[in-house]
């Protein structure tokens, strides 16, 4: 059969790549078409077999933007890429089409498809439960089967009539199956020519404008961590976001606080969190991967003043980060916008390493949010039941 599937930014194309490697399995002669990003790509390049005109068809790192004021401000881009999507999809045919996550794109798509009699299956529920509520409507409109990766979904998606599949979160297969999770430390210093010294993580978020304002913070907090006796030792690391380069990051580093001693590694974000002391992580998915390699964490999440304010206005939950909103209480701290600073970030930084108690109570918190989550299987599960219900008469 024929899978069309759109992934716009970098944990779509992890939780794509995992979805692919089920489908394979479960239908060795699939032919995938996507967008998506290198993971995806990879899995296509080692396990496809069909051909048939599938493959990367545009790459997340064209198209990824976040926020409202950064969505107005590439409207043009957005629609362009949107009228090419469809396009394509009408061009290829496929038997079905599968969405993850990327709203703003993917409900355009979904609309598209459902009238075209296209089956179409959205994978990673958008987050309906924090904003946009309105958006229900349209997935009772336009999608056949609705998959969702955490527990807590589960009674709100049937409060709304709407028959959501849980199968897990694909996020634990993802860790357990990682290097980071089946190597020594002494295996990961050696392959990133790091001195055996402690560790500090510090993720800036995966598009440019996540970046942009992260990066002035942290090089900050890493100059003013490094200034302090006790940490004067320990390496301050960057986890280079997939599809970045340092042409990023370069900017920021130049004009840095002297001191800072800020290094970027890409290709290891899992385990450069995985062999921290610590880890300052911008809210997304990494933050929910950092309780799954089980590194102490606060979250640090800026964007732009407008959408802030807007947010602010809209946005129901109380949390901002995956892990605290499964377990509903504060299992790490979230430090957004102008509480985002280098001296809160030093200060509960230095309570995750120093203080054992604190960093004990985080870690029994993880406990519980992995076992909410459930265990491995997630992505095989969701594939076997998506092709079941391809094979079955509409």
């Amino acid at each position: 059969m024929k899978y069309y599937i759109i992934a716009g930014e970098a944990s779509g194309d992890l939780h794509g790549s995992n979805l692919m490697k089920g489908i394979y399995g479960k239908d060795p002669d699939a032919s995938i078409r996507f967008w998506g990003g290198d993971l995806m790509n990879q899995v296509y390049a080692s396990k496809d077999k069909a051909g048939n005109g599938g493959g990367l068809v545009r790459h997340y790192k064209e198209g990824a933007i976040m926020g409202f004021w950064e969505v107005f401000t590439h409207a043009g881009k957005l629609l362009g890429n949107i009228r090419s999507c469809k396009k394509d999809i009408l061009s290829w045919q496929p038997d079905a089409v599968i969405l993850i996550d990327y709203p703003g794109f993917n409900f355009k798509i979904a609309g598209f498809t459902h009238r075209h009699g296209i089956r179409t299956f959205y994978y990673i529920a958008p987050k309906v439960w924090a904003s946009r509520e309105g958006r229900i409507r349209k997935l009772k409109q336009y999608i056949d089967r609705l998959y969702i990766v955490f527990p807590f979904e589960i009674p709100y998606f049937e409060s709304k009539g709407i028959d959501a599949v849980y199968l897990g979160n694909p996020l634990v297969d993802s860790i357990a199956a990682s290097k980071a999770m089946n190597e020594s430390r002494e295996e990961f210093l050696k392959r990133n020519s790091l001195e055996d010294k402690p560790i500090i993580a510090m993720l800036a978020g995966s598009r440019k404008g996540e970046i942009s304002t992260m990066m002035p913070v942290l090089t900050e907090f890493a100059r003013q961590m490094k200034a302090l006796p006790e940490y004067a030792g320990y390496q301050f690391i960057i986890a280079g976001a997939p599809a970045r380069s340092m042409r990023d990051y370069s900017p920021f580093l130049e004009n840095a606080p002297a001191g800072s001693d800020i290094r970027v590694i890409f290709g290891e974000t899992q385990s450069v969190i995985r062999h921290a002391e610590a880890a300052v992580v911008n809210s997304g998915t990494a933050s929910l991967e950092t309780v799954l390699l089980d590194t102490p964490q606060v979250v640090g999440y800026i964007s732009s003043r407008l959408t802030y304010l807007i947010a602010k206005r809209i946005v129901k939950i109380r949390f901002i980060s995956l892990g605290n909103l499964i377990v509903d209480k504060p299992a790490f701290r979230e430090l957004i916008q102008d509480e985002c600073n280098a001296r809160n970030l030093v200060s509960e930084i230095r309570a995750l390493i120093e203080d054992k108690d604190y960093r004990a109570r985080m870690l029994g918190e993880y406990a519980e949010i992995r076992k909410a989550l459930g265990g491995t299987g997630a992505s095989k599960a969701v594939a076997a039941d998506m092709i079941r219900t391809m094979t079955q008469i509409r």
